[in-house]
Parts: C-alpha cells; sequence; structure tokens
C-alpha cells in the first residue's frame, strides 16, 4: 500500500505502510545497520518515528483529506526492538481538530516492545503551488 503523502524521512528509514483503515493502522519496519545504536537494537528515535508515523496514519485513516500534526507523545520502551518490526497504531478518540491514538510495536517473535500514546491535531493540506505533482504535500502548522 502507497503512503498518500510523500514523506522523505520515512521513505530514508524504509517504512511500509500495510494497513490504513477504520481508525487503525499498520507498518512494517526492517532496520538495517544504519538504525542500530550503540548496543546493536533500533535506535530509540527510529522506534519513535515509527510509532508517530503510525498513530498520525490511524488519525488519517478516518479524514484521509486531512493532514496530522503531532502535539505531544509519550513513550515506554519495555524490550530492545531487533529484527523485523510490526507497528500497530489505533485511534481512540477524536474530536473536530484533535485526534488522540495510541501505538505498539512488535517484534518477529509478537512480543511488545514498545508503546506509545500520541495527541495530533487535524490541519487542512494547502497547495505547494500551482502545477505541483504533490498539491496536498505541505501544510500549515500555525
Amino acid at each position: 500500500m502507497e503512503f498518500s503523502v510523500r514523506i522523505p524521512f520515512v521513505e530514508l528509514l524504509g517504512f511500509e505502510l500495510l494497513r490504513m483503515e477504520g481508525g487503525e493502522a499498520e507498518i512494517a519496519f526492517k532496520p538495517s545497520g544504519e538504525h542500530l545504536n550503540s548496543f546493536d537494537v533500533v535506535h530509540g528515535g527510529a522506534s519513535m518515528t515509527l510509532m508517530d508515523v503510525v498513530m498520525a496514519h490511524a488519525a488519517r485513516s478516518i479524514e484521509p483529506t486531512m493532514g496530522c500534526v503531532t502535539i505531544e507523545m509519550k513513550t515506554s520502551f519495555m524490550r530492545a526492538a531487533k529484527g523485523p518490526l510490526l507497528a500497530k497504531g489505533k485511534l481512540l478518540h477524536r474530536s473536530a481538530t484533535m485526534a488522540f491514538t495510541e501505538a505498539s510495536i512488535f517484534d518477529a517473535a509478537g512480543k511488545l516492545c514498545c508503546h506509545a500514546t500520541g495527541t495530533f491535531k487535524f490541519v487542512a493540506r494547502l497547495p505547494v503551488s500551482p502545477g505541483s505533482s504533490q498539491p496536498l504535500n505541505r501544510i500549515s502548522t500555525d
């Protein structure tokens, strides 16, 4: 499944969107050596980015014409994340302008590695310029 907007950092990390519907999203991540920390496990920043992206996609799954910006995120790490990972995001509640979400990352054995909650603001996506190939890519965050 293709991401609906181009996110260069997500492309760099190699995330793969598997599902985005009904307030839920799933993203697969196959970390390489560049994604590891000094203990040879997935860097916490990569895990946090994965959860941020899957929560935003869970929120956007019910409002695909809107953009989502992160307001806050709280993360708990339970065990080192190794190997192929699966992130699952869920929309818990939404208001007219906000989405309250959660995410979990599981390793290949199905063990929970980390969990996060996040709050996102829905924002209108605005055209970049006339004739742009991605007219809804940029958003105003003010």
